[in-house]
């Protein structure tokens, strides 16, 4: 990777990248435990196919600590938008969406999945989304607390049904959905 204003002296290297939709891409396959929205099985699906291309299969190999870092300006927009308009009916939301209304907890299920020990950090970037995770990946490689990172990015428009028909690269400014995964190593102190 060159170097970026995140990572100066450019010591994180691209160990593999995926995104969703890439061509021929439906809808992700849904995520056992997750209703309603897109954004867990967008999350899960980008990270199989990233994940995948690195190592070939689950699990990763073992003796690495591998973090992942999920970072989205908006979170989960469909389960938030359906526990509002379910609390404002003066009902109440079920059981799963009180799970699944953390990002973290689909960044936990790819890490359990993948048998990955590292941390797992989400982030609600106040700027350049790309640029907000690369350094929370270099820090935690810095520090020690892993060896390699997952970031993924993601962004839904506010109407994302799940469908494939968005654009991917929001995560880059553009608008529509964008589901970017980036399994990044190195790290090392200059």
């Amino acid at each position: 990777m060159s170097a970026t204003a995140a990572d100066p002296a450019g010591h994180l290297a691209v160990l593999a990248e995926a995104a969703w939709p890439e061509p021929g891409d439906g809808a992700p396959p849904p995520v056992p435990g997750y209703v309603h929205s897109s954004f867990p099985p967008l999350v899960a699906a980008v990270a199989e196919r990233c994940l995948t291309r690195a190592y070939g299969r689950r699990p990763a190999p073992g003796g690495e600590r591998t973090a992942v870092v999920l970072v989205s300006a908006t979170g989960d927009r469909a389960s938030a938008a359906h526990v509002r308009a379910t609390v404002a009916a003066g009902g109440r939301p079920g059981p799963l969406f009180f799970f699944q209304s953390v990002p973290n907890s689909v960044a936990g299920h790819v890490a359990a999945r993948w048998g990955l020990g590292g941390p797992v950090v989400c982030l609600a970037p106040t700027g350049d989304p790309r640029a907000e995770g690369i350094a929370e990946v270099a820090l935690l490689l810095h520090d020690g607390d892993a060896d390699r990172a997952l970031l993924v990015l993601i962004e839904q428009a506010p109407d994302d049904d799940g469908g494939a028909d968005r654009r991917a690269g929001a995560p880059g400014g553009a608008p529509g959905t964008g589901t970017v995964a980036v399994l990044l190593g190195g790290g090392d102190a200059p």
